[in-house]
C-alpha cells in the first residue's frame, strides 16, 4: 500500500461498526507495531492493556462515566473491535534495566560480556541523568507516545480505523487495573476497528497547514 495514500486518508474515527472484528492475524501485527516501537536507549518503558471482548471494553468504559463530560468517548471504546491502553512506567529501577539487558543478550545484541557491560553502564548513565533532573516519568511518557504513533500508522497501513483518546479518567483506569501498585500510569487509549456509516468524519477532507508554513531549511 502506498504510504502517502495512507497518510492522506487515515483519520480519527468517531463511530465504529460493532459487528466487525479485526482478524486475529491483523491484531498480532498491530501488537507487533507496539512491541517493536523505538524508545530512548531501548528502555521500552511501557505496558499495554488490550481489551478484545465486551467484558474488557466495559472495564475501560468505566473511565468515561455517564455522569461526566467524557461520556461521548464511551461508544468509541465499547463499539470498537479492540482497545489498547498505553501506559508508561513511572520509574526505571536497576532491576528492570537488568531485565532489559538480559533480554538483549538473549537476542544476540552483545558480542561478549564487555559489550554487555558497556552498554548497560551507558544506559544506566542516561537514566541517572533523568533521575538527577527529576523527570524520569516524563521521559518515559514521551517514549510511549512514540509507540502510539507507530500503532496509528500501522493501523492505517493495515486498513484498520483508529481513534486516539485522551478524554478519559486515568485514575479510574489505574484503580480498575491496579496500575499504581505496578508503577504504571495510563496515558492514552487507542480504539481500533472499522468505522460505521454513522461516522461523519469518514467523508471529511483532510486538512493540514501548507508545507511552507511548517518546514524550513537549516
Amino acid at each position: 500500500m502506498d504510504l502517502l495514500h495512507v497518510l492522506k486518508t487515515r483519520y480519527t474515527t468517531k463511530a465504529y461498526d460493532a459487528a466487525r472484528r479485526i482478524p486475529e492475524e491483523t491484531v498480532q501485527q498491530l501488537l507487533a507495531a507496539l512491541r517493536y516501537s523505538p524508545s530512548s536507549v531501548n528502555a521500552q518503558p511501557w505496558h499495554f492493556i488490550i481489551a478484545d471482548d465486551d467484558a474488557g471494553k466495559q472495564r475501560l468504559a468505566k473511565a468515561t462515566p455517564a455522569s461526566g463530560s467524557l461520556f461521548y468517548n464511551r461508544p468509541k471504546i465499547t463499539q470498537a473491535s479492540h482497545v489498547v491502553v498505553l501506559c508508561a512506567r513511572n520509574e526505571l529501577p536497576e532491576s528492570y534495566l537488568e531485565t532489559v539487558l538480559d533480554k538483549e543478550e538473549q537476542d544476540g545484541r552483545y558480542a561478549d560480556a564487555a559489550a554487555r557491560e558497556g552498554f548497560g553502564t551507558a544506559r544506566a548513565g542516561y537514566v541517572q541523568q533523568h533521575l538527577d533532573a527529576g523527570d524520569v516519568a516524563h521521559w518515559n511518557q514521551k517514549q510511549v507516545y512514540l509507540a502510539q504513533g507507530f500503532l496509528l500508522l500501522s493501523a492505517g497501513l493495515l486498513g484498520v480505523d483508529a481513534t486516539p483518546i485522551e478524554g478519559f479518567l486515568p485514575d479510574v483506569i489505574s484503580e480498575e487495573f491496579g496500575l499504581k501498585e505496578k508503577g504504571l500510569t495510563p496515558l492514552v487509549i487507542v480504539a481500533l476497528g472499522y468505522h460505521s456509516d454513522k461516522d461523519a468524519n469518514a467523508t471529511c477532507p483532510k486538512s493540514r497547514l501548507a508545507p511552507e508554513s511548517i518546514f524550513s531549511k537549516a
